[in-house]
């Protein structure tokens, strides 16, 4: 009896010395999550920022400048979405070669992500000089369609240098060291500042350039974020030791079709997610005025908030690279569910915050509007709220690509997009939005389940690779 009752104790006392080291374990994963998720979160609200200038400065000239440069920005973004998907397929091919120990695989994959760029960019510049040609087609004002030619005419020589330094984000993302592409950034910020007030205004003895110099200001600043990245990628350490330019006009045709087997379907997700949300600003704007405004001004708050989301879906995207690189099962899982923990925890934080400043947020937005911005900002309020499960679930499915983006999966989570946001969703939306009857706030219940459904779906197949298909196969 005393026997058994010692080995009872000593297996019970190992059971918790084992429970102990993995949570001990957990609590370091979340901790380096966090600490390489900082960076990517900061530089992604460092973009906002800078996109924030821009339309402050427009906006000063005229409000059909700012409606041009909206559109224009609308269009742009499309073509630059699609380079961005391909470029992020670095990550996780040079996120698990980093965890293998082959700098050599880390090399090619930059390499070759920087010729995607150039080749990507000329398409996306000559779609862009013709850009009004494109507008008019497509049954917009002349007036608006000149004006955002001649902000494309400035935007569009940036295309190459902007996707080239994401390239070279995604690579030191890659090998766990984004501070330089954060420090990049926050001084991108003051110098977009100047050069719009500078070329905008026509200040300092420049000429006055109008909307022209906003676009051209934005492919000044992204000439000078890529040099400086270059210079970090090949003058300092530990970026130096990779001789990222070396052989440089050396084509590797196998990792060319590599990133664009994990990037392409990125590239298409994206597509749908925005796809997704014009669609809805259409059913919005179907049920009135105030319904639309009130839609885009919680979609806007959505997007600052995805944009935090995203940062840490990226690193989750690398330290699952990172583990698969090793061929760690048990690193592969707690790295997913740290960056879940970590993803969770600052949706929750921030969804209340939202909900606690919902009609303060609407107000800022409509600070100066007609008489009936009271009943937009009750709307608002009230998308708000409902948009709660959104918030977190969004982060959720941020978090779960990002994991799935480290094990090089990104074919199904484009078929659970189009099932989850448009078989679903989108009809979800239509169905309690215009035919029951619920508006506004139908549209959104309607994104709030997509979305939900979405994350659901990319949870499980994480869970499936990891525990079947992805650890025996």
């Amino acid at each position: 009896m005393y026997k058994l009752t010692k080995t009872k104790l000593v297996s019970a006392s190992r059971h918790h010395l084992t429970r102990g080291a993995a949570a001990h374990q957990l609590a370091k994963e979340v901790a380096e999550t966090a600490k390489l998720a900082l960076p990517m979160v900061l530089t992604q609200v460092g973009q906002i920022a800078m996109m924030t200038t821009d339309i402050a400065f427009i906006g000063r000239i005229s409000a059909e400048a700012l409606a041009a440069a909206a559109l224009a920005s609308r269009f742009y973004l499309i073509s630059i979405t699609l380079g961005a998907g391909l470029m992020s397929a670095i990550v996780p091919l040079a996120a698990q070669a980093f965890g293998a120990n082959n700098p050599g695989m880390v090399r090619r994959a930059l390499r070759m992500g920087l010729w995607i760029a150039l080749i990507l960019s000329v398409p996306i510049m000559a779609s862009a000089l013709q850009g009004e040609r494109i507008l008019l087609a497509l049954g917009q004002d002349p007036g608006v369609a000149r004006l955002a030619q001649q902000y494309l005419s400035g935007l569009a020589w940036g295309a190459a240098p902007a996707l080239w330094f994401l390239a070279i984000r995604g690579f030191m993302g890659s090998v766990n060291r984004l501070q330089p592409v954060f420090w990049i950034t926050m001084a991108a910020i003051p110098l977009n500042v100047l050069l719009v007030y500078t070329l905008t205004y026509g200040n300092f003895g420049l000429p006055r350039l109008g909307i022209f110099g906003a676009g051209l200001s934005t492919t000044l600043v992204n000439c000078g974020t890529f040099l400086a990245s270059a210079y970090f990628a090949t003058k300092r350490q530990p970026f130096r030791d990779y001789h990222v330019f070396a052989h440089l006009w050396r084509f590797d045709w196998r990792v060319l079709r590599q990133l664009i087997a994990i990037g392409a379907p990125i590239s298409i997700g994206s597509l749908i997610e925005s796809g997704l949300f014009w669609a809805a600003s259409l059913l919005a704007g179907v049920i009135s005025t105030n319904a639309l405004t009130a839609h885009q001004i919680a979609v806007q708050v959505a997007a600052i908030l995805y944009m935090i989301y995203f940062g840490v879906g990226m690193a989750a995207a690398v330290r699952v690279g990172h583990a698969v690189g090793r061929n760690d099962r048990a690193a592969i899982n707690r790295a997913n569910l740290a960056a879940m923990l970590l993803g969770i925890a600052i949706a929750a934080t921030l969804t209340l915050a939202v909900i606690a400043a919902r009609f303060e947020i609407a107000a800022l937005f409509l600070i100066g509007s007609a008489d009936d911005a009271n009943a937009t900002i009750s709307l608002t309020a009230r998308l708000l709220l409902v948009g709660a499960t959104l918030f977190v679930t969004d982060a959720v499915q941020c978090v779960a690509t990002g994991g799935l983006r480290g094990l090089k999966d990104t074919r199904m989570p484009l078929l659970f997009a189009a099932i989850a946001w448009w078989l679903i969703g989108l009809p979800l939306s239509y169905l309690l939005g215009l035919k029951i009857g619920l508006g506004a706030v139908g549209i959104w219940i309607g994104l709030s389940s997509g979305t939900t459904v979405y994350a659901a779906l990319l949870v499980l197949r994480f869970q499936y690779l990891t525990t079947r298909a992805y650890c025996h196969g």
